[in-house]
């Protein structure tokens, strides 16, 4: 008799645990690393935007990519939208590259500004001097103390299990 209440309590505790995995019906952000693909972090509130940070590894400047997430044509994006910096640097584009993008200069640097640029998915190496960073609703996390230094990252938008998404939280919180 207890034998089969176990057995039968196993399988709805399975149920359950396959039918909360299974079914995809959360939409995050998703950084994952490109060759370990269970090493991830996903997030929530960087569908709201977030900032890429990095130092610029010529002129030593800090730089500030912004993104969006959006949906459009039924797909989901990153749009990056502009980028803030202290000084021109080997990659940095020209204003006059991009269309309909405006410069700006400021008291702290410059900002390109308008750049919809649309990326279905994008990837960034952590930088083993570069500090690169992501700031989620005014929190900034150095992705070193997430991915080891040269770690490429996949960032991605897409809906994922519930019981991944709660089990992840405790990674990152965001």
């Amino acid at each position: 008799m207890l034998k089969k209440r176990l057995f039968s309590v196993c399988i709805v505790l399975l149920a359950l645990a396959v039918g909360m995995t299974c079914i995809p019906c959360v939409q995050v952000v998703s950084i994952a690393d490109r060759k370990n693909f269970a090493e991830n972090i996903y997030s929530r509130s960087a569908l709201e935007g977030f900032v890429i940070s990095y130092t610029h590894s010529v002129n030593k400047g800090r730089i500030h990519d912004y993104y969006a997430c959006r949906k459009i044509d039924h797909k989901n994006i990153f749009i990056l939208e502009k980028s803030v910096f202290v000084s021109y640097g080997a990659g940095i584009p020209e204003p006059e590259e991009i269309a309909a993008c405006t410069f700006e200069v400021t008291d702290t640097g410059y900002v390109l500004n308008d750049l919809n640029k649309k990326l279905d998915t994008f990837l960034l190496a952590v930088g083993v001097i570069a500090e690169h960073s992501i700031t989620i609703g005014g929190n900034e996390y150095f992705l070193k103390n997430y991915f080891p230094a040269q770690t490429s990252l996949v960032f991605s938008i897409k809906r994922i299990p519930v019981l991944f998404y709660i089990l992840s939280i405790n990674k990152w919180g965001v």
